[in-house]
């Protein structure tokens, strides 16, 4: 890896805030406790098998809790949601002790939290792969709760409406 010739930090986060991304709320549930926390980095791996991957701060308590819990929930928020997306990035830490106080969440069987509204992806975790500040966590897709609402997006420092072209 040494040998690679990197762009500048800076320059690399000036052009990742143009590229647009689903807001989410990764949810996990066990013996680590409940958590929840605001993602961006959430894709589709493969539909064979069904899998996704998340992307988290390797030293956050998110990161920590998914891996020993074993499982996590993508909760894909909808676009009415920005105040959630706040609330689960920590902007109400210093009032809530509970991130999930007051927030509906969906009756069901996915062992981890749903959030009301979302679509979300029940995973058990297959993989984690260490790259740079981060984990790449791969998920085996093992429920799915279809919410039905347009996604919330972010891009720039700002959330924004997905609208058909």
């Amino acid at each position: 890896m040494s040998d690679i010739q990197a762009v500048e930090r800076d320059r690399f986060i000036t052009a990742m805030r143009q590229v647009a991304s689903s807001v989410t709320v990764v949810t996990t549930d066990g013996a680590a406790g409940r958590h929840g926390a605001t993602v961006s980095a959430f894709n589709s791996l493969s539909a064979d098998p069904p899998s996704v991957l998340i992307c988290l701060r390797s030293d956050s308590r998110i990161a920590r809790a998914v891996v020993e819990n074993g499982s996590y929930c993508v909760n894909v928020l909808p676009d009415t949601c920005s105040d959630m997306a706040g609330r689960f990035a920590g902007a109400q830490d210093a009032e809530l002790a509970d991130r999930f106080d007051g927030i509906d969440l969906v009756a069901s069987d996915m062992k981890c939290p749903v959030l009301a509204g979302s679509t979300a992806f029940h995973c058990t975790l297959g993989q984690s792969v260490e790259q740079g500040s981060h984990l790449i966590l791969i998920g085996h897709v093992t429920q799915i709760f279809e919410g039905g609402a347009s996604p919330l997006a972010y891009m720039d420092g700002r959330f924004h409406r997905v609208l058909p072209h």
